[in-house]
């Protein structure tokens, strides 16, 4: 009887040991074998602003990367392969290509919601932006949308609980140029963030977007854009504003320092509209053969 016992008790631990093992090696489906899933995942799209520019002077980024954006193995960052990889600066090198990246406000904003709240769990960066681009060229549909749907859907596979927590969007500079252009941005505007949380399915997807700090185009279609940035009014949507911030020579794009500063507000936004923030922790069931057995071993025990 005694040796009964110890049977028992010998297959339940191998079952949840079995169980165990292969969950582990379900999640353990990267390139390098560590289980990299992200818990909070966030996309970055826009243009050249978001991307990141910070550094690059004469198509050559300096390779300053300020301690507001160094690598931390909590940080993790969607490749164009559709793959997670540690993050760091130039987050868009893969996704923003032809052009030369630097520093764009993905690491500060990361980094800032990890000091603030570091039991947030693993955030995921999806980077989506692709300098240069007109609001018209995201439309659903286009090749741009259509990278947005697929990397954010990848983002979210593989059973980890990860999920979208927000997206963030720095775009319009290009919008500027002409008149009609900047006249149909705040219609565009809002089709565009309709449309992609309902592909999303995600109708109340928190949406976080910049106010222009600088155009390509005159001072009244920047102040144009500008009016439907900052007038736009739709559920869940906040609007930050770039104007001050520092930029770089080409007076287009944001410096280094400007970007962190960015990041953080970023950061603070999404933090004041979040409600709850904290780590969604999944424990598996134990399954119906592990059940059978335990129950059985203590009907046993009591009941002979």
């Amino acid at each position: 009887m005694f040796a009964f016992v110890w049977f028992i008790l010998w297959a339940y631990a191998i079952l949840v040991s079995s169980s165990s093992t292969d969950q582990d090696n379900n999640n353990n489906n990267n390139n390098n074998g560590f289980y990299w899933q992200a818990q909070n995942i966030f996309i970055l799209a826009g243009q050249s602003n978001m991307s990141g520019r910070g550094g690059v002077i004469n198509e050559t980024w300096d390779g300053v990367v300020p301690i507001q954006c160094q690598p931390d193995s909590s940080i993790l960052r969607l490749s164009a392969r559709l793959t997670w990889v540690e993050a760091q600066d130039p987050l868009h090198q893969d996704i923003d290509l032809n052009k030369t990246c630097g520093v764009g406000p993905g690491m500060a904003f990361a980094k800032s919601i990890l000091n603030k709240d570091p039991n947030l769990g693993i955030i995921g960066l999806v980077p989506c932006a692709v300098g240069g681009t007109r609001l018209s060229e995201w439309g659903r549909g286009s090749v741009l949308y259509n990278q947005l749907l697929r990397r954010a859907e990848a983002a979210v596979q593989g059973g980890g609980g990860g999920r979208i927590r927000a997206m963030l969007w720095y775009q319009g500079e290009s919008d500027t140029v002409t008149k009609e252009e900047a006249e149909l941005y705040k219609l565009r505007l809002k089709r565009f963030f309709t449309h992609i949380r309902d592909d999303l399915h995600l109708p109340a997807l928190p949406i976080i977007q910049v106010a222009l700090a600088s155009g390509e185009g005159p001072n009244i279609n920047i102040e144009t854009v500008r009016e439907a940035q900052l007038g736009l009014e739709l559920p869940n949507v906040k609007c930050i504003d770039a104007k001050g911030l520092g930029l770089e020579a080409d007076n287009l794009h944001l410096t280094t320092s400007a970007q962190v500063q960015l990041g953080q507000m970023f950061a603070d936004a999404f933090l004041q509209s979040s409600s709850i923030l904290h780590n969604i922790q999944s424990s598996a069931a134990p399954s119906s053969l592990q059940n059978f057995v335990f129950h059985s071993f203590f009907r046993w025990v009591l009941f002979g």
